[in-house]
């Protein structure tokens, strides 16, 4: 995912993930540059999902907002 893009949207992808997984919380959706893996990490210990579904989900949210 284009870095530029990602935290350009980011406020908008929070929210998306927060009702896609309603267990999120703000703390483990502190996306810190350069620390993506420590990001997808949080969220896949609380959603369940792989990093890759994760990275996949995002991806198509980018899309979607484009």
């Amino acid at each position: 995912m284009d870095e530029l893009r990602f935290k350009g949207k980011w406020n908008q992808l929070k929210g998306k993930a927060k009702q896609q997984w309603g267990n999120l919380t703000d703390d483990d959706l502190t996306y810190i540059e350069g620390k993506e893996d420590e990001l997808y990490g949080k969220m896949q210990e609380k959603t369940g999902k792989s990093k890759d579904e994760i990275r996949k989900w995002f991806d198509k949210q980018m899309e979607d907002l484009d």
